[in-house]
């Protein structure tokens, strides 16, 4: 293990993240700029087939937004008001929003203390005669065990609504995600493994749900309403329903052709990365590091660490300082959604209602993981978390 004596800060910061843009990215945005063609049109039909094609989809829609893809894929499905769909509260503020949108309620359950994924047997206790769907989230890159929810579902008549924001690309028993539940949607922010800067796809095997989601991303016109400016297009439109402006640009699309391409690349680096943290810290009971199932291989999206605070003499925001202080940029994956002010005044949600998800939001915390480190940017985490251990150990 490399360790030095003596840690010297380094002299710049070293963000959370920073996303990999290259030549080939910057080449395929300027040429759909020169094409005249900036909203959605033919590059954005390219990158729906060829991310379709890899995740092993049917279909693919592409959105602006994951957020824009849950909430279709929700409406889809036909989640209307007064409906239930269960959704863990160890997630991000969109998994429960797009409850919240359709005027549905949205069932917080507790996570696995281990992976932080959904606890399927907390599901299961909190289903009821109203729960139209499971929206199960893979935290961190880590598919959810989605054989039992999805007997579960089945067993219930209960669709299976994935938030795979963190999950490309990941597998689960062999197969990816992308091509396991009902629905599937991702996300392209800037932070993610591959990204468009805003953007995000939902993959289904149901041409119904698909051409619905495509009907109302666009206002709820009829489906080739897209290619009216076009030589080839038509004026005239239709308003089937009343939709949404959900659809993603040629502009975006182009950057994710790109970066599509280098998605296998990309995971290798982050996986690569993640086994050097994971031999950094294997001595110190101090860092608990993140848990893998036999049956999966995670996207390493993240690198979460839960501290053994009864082992430490600091808390998780004192940790996190000081490895500011050592000019290294970290997150916190996430604030539980029931610990919010809106949960807890709108749902009648308690600190104390989950108590996994309670305990883990007081020790986690997200370290640096992307293909744009270097391998010595890895190794000044090691030994810069190696040194903070040591120091305030108990």
């Amino acid at each position: 293990m490399r360790s030095r004596s003596v840690l010297e800060v380094r002299s710049h910061f070293l963000p959370y993240h920073l996303p990999s843009i290259e030549q080939e990215e910057i080449d395929a945005v300027v040429d759909t700029l020169r094409s005249g063609w900036l909203t959605t049109g033919a590059k954005v039909k390219q990158f729906e087939e060829a991310f379709r094609a890899k995740v092993g989809a049917r279909h693919a829609v592409a959105l602006n937004s994951c957020t824009a893809a849950l909430h279709l894929a929700l409406e889809a499905v036909g989640v209307r008001e007064g409906d239930e769909v269960i959704v863990p509260t160890m997630t991000f503020a969109a998994t429960g929003e797009v409850v919240a949108y359709l005027k549905a309620k949205p069932v917080l359950v507790d996570c696995r203390p281990d992976n932080l994924t959904i606890d399927v047997d907390q599901v299961e206790r909190s289903l009821s005669p109203k729960t139209k769907a499971i929206l199960p989230v893979h935290f961190a890159g880590h598919p959810c065990d989605m054989v039992p929810l999805l007997e579960l579902a089945r067993s219930r008549n209960v669709y299976v609504i994935e938030d795979a924001a963190h999950a490309l690309p990941a597998w689960y028993q062999g197969v990816m995600v992308g091509a396991i539940g009902d629905i599937t949607c991702f996300s392209f922010y800037a932070t993610k493994t591959i990204t468009t800067g805003e953007g995000g796809m939902a993959t289904t095997q149901h041409g119904e749900w698909a051409e619905r989601m495509r009907v109302m991303s666009l206002h709820g016109m009829s489906r080739h309403a897209w290619n009216r400016y076009s030589a080839e297009g038509s004026w005239s439109y239709e308003i089937l329903q009343s939709g949404y402006k959900y659809n993603l640009t040629d502009l975006a699309a182009a950057l994710g052709i790109e970066q599509l391409k280098k998605c296998e690349r990309f995971w290798k680096i982050r996986e690569r990365y993640a086994a050097l943290y994971h031999e950094g810290f294997e001595d110190l009971p101090e860092i608990i590091r993140p848990a893998v199932a036999d049956n999966v291989q995670p996207a390493w999206h993240l690198y979460v660490v839960q501290l053994d605070l009864h082992r430490l003499r600091i808390g998780r925001n004192e940790f996190i300082d000081l490895l500011k202080k050592y000019n290294i940029g970290t997150s916190v994956h996430f604030i539980p959604l029931h610990l919010h002010p809106y949960y807890r005044r709108t749902y009648g949600y308690r600190p104390a209602d989950f108590p996994n998800a309670r305990a883990c939001f007081d020790r986690i915390l997200s370290l640096p993981l992307y293909p744009k480190m270097s391998e010595a940017d890895v190794y000044y985490v090691i030994d810069v978390v190696r040194e903070v251990v040591q120091h305030y150990r108990r």
